[in-house]
């Protein structure tokens, strides 16, 4: 992808406001933090006319530097989104030693060049103060052909977050001091949209979660449903909605206090979740107060019924309360026809009430005892119809 280095002089200065204005675009357009990572690597790419560019964050928890995006003239082993391209920081350590250290004192992250030859000759190359020598830096250069590299820390919140680094090939002329100064300014962009597009990422993961638990919240449930009953109009697709009732929160909650309710809720969400991954693609979320749910599109409705056995028998034999009442209605069931996913909530929901009203120690599952004629799925289309069809049921359904 070797583009033009854009220059210096007033035509220089124009071309690179019009770089920045770009690369401003660009992010702005990003609806991920993957994209904003592309859209810098690409702008900063072109901007400072490299062959390669490549978005780096720094995972403190594991000690390294991961690859996020690599654009341009890839070398051999090297991915656009790499699976787990990482570095050891140690390798690399101008970001946890004198960059971090720097900026804590108060000073500005600047932009520096390493060559594949060792340290630039001239001292505008590399800021005074900066590391020596390259280190893991110039034996990359080397053994993926190419020249010299211009590297800009990137930083988010006044924390060292990652790298933008921008390479040219050998024979190609080698960054020189301007351009260490203008990828200064590129990576402070990038750092601006990439943190702009992090915090959407975040109210939009905080939409769909819930903040005691974590799972998802009743919205996701909605619009997953309602995505995999189409799958299922479609192409008959299974999908199986598992409700849970965690029995006894309310005499935790009076006799111990709501935080150890919560503590109650939380333990068993994370019962829950473990239970949904055995379904691959299932969903685990928490309803509301004491109810939660499992929805699966794909598995038998045979493998739901399993789980949600596991889970009662998990609930029932650890100190979760008082165990939890489960009902399943599943597709995959002779349960009938399934217009919309407040029939399908109804019938567990249905399910749901009949195994808290029996105690049940396992989970009740609609249209497995009569089909039409199940006792949960007549109280489902009862309720579907009204209070007095119902039989004075006054059980409140969802939807």
């Amino acid at each position: 992808m070797t583009g033009e280095a854009v220059g210096g002089g007033e035509g220089g200065c124009d071309a690179r406001l019009r770089a920045v204005v770009a690369l401003a675009q660009s992010l702005a357009a990003a609806h991920h933090p993957r994209e904003s990572a592309r859209a810098a690597a690409y702008g900063a790419c072109r901007a400072l006319g490299g062959s390669f560019a490549a978005v780096s964050v720094w995972e403190r928890q594991r000690g390294r530097l991961r690859v996020l995006v690599n654009v341009g003239d890839l070398a051999e082993g090297e991915q656009e989104y790499p699976d787990d391209e990482s570095y050891p920081v140690h390798e690399f350590p101008e970001i946890v030693g004198f960059l971090h250290e720097r900026w804590a004192g108060g000073g500005e992250p600047e932009a520096w060049v390493e060559t594949a030859d060792g340290p630039p000759a001239e001292t505008g190359y590399r800021r005074p103060g900066a590391p020596s020598g390259g280190g893991g830096r110039v034996a990359t250069l080397r053994r993926r052909g190419r020249g010299s590299c211009v590297v800009a820390p990137l930083v988010l919140h006044g924390r060292a977050w990652g790298e933008l680094y921008v390479a040219r090939p050998r024979g190609a002329s080698v960054f020189g001091p301007d351009d260490a100064a203008f990828a200064t300014v590129l990576a402070a962009v990038a750092a601006a949209g990439i943190a702009q597009t992090e915090r959407l990422a975040e109210a939009r993961r905080l939409a769909f979660t819930d903040a005691l638990t974590g799972l998802a919240n009743r919205r996701a449930v909605d619009m997953r449903l309602d995505e995999a009953l189409e799958r299922h109009r479609v192409d008959g697709t299974v999908v199986s909605l598992v409700i849970c009732d965690l029995n006894g929160l309310k005499r935790v909650n009076d006799t111990q206090g709501h935080t150890a309710g919560d503590r109650l809720l939380e333990r068993f969400g994370s019962v829950l979740s473990l239970c949904g991954a055995i379904l691959p693609g299932a969903l685990a979320a928490r309803l509301g107060g004491d109810e939660f749910c499992l929805l699966a599109a794909g598995p038998p409705a045979d493998d739901v019924v399993r789980v949600a056995a596991e889970l009662c028998r998990r609930a029932g034999t650890s100190d979760l309360g008082e165990g939890v009442a489960v009902g399943v209605a599943s597709t995959g069931d002779p349960i009938g026809p399934v217009p919309s996913a407040r029939r399908l909530f109804r019938l567990a929901d249905a399910a749901q009430y009949r195994a808290k009203a029996a105690r049940s120690p396992g989970p009740v599952v609609a249209g497995r005892d009569g089909g039409a004629d199940d006792p949960v799925v007549r109280m489902a289309d009862a309720a579907e119809r009204g209070p007095a069809a119902a039989g004075g049921e006054r059980r409140r359904f969802r939807r």
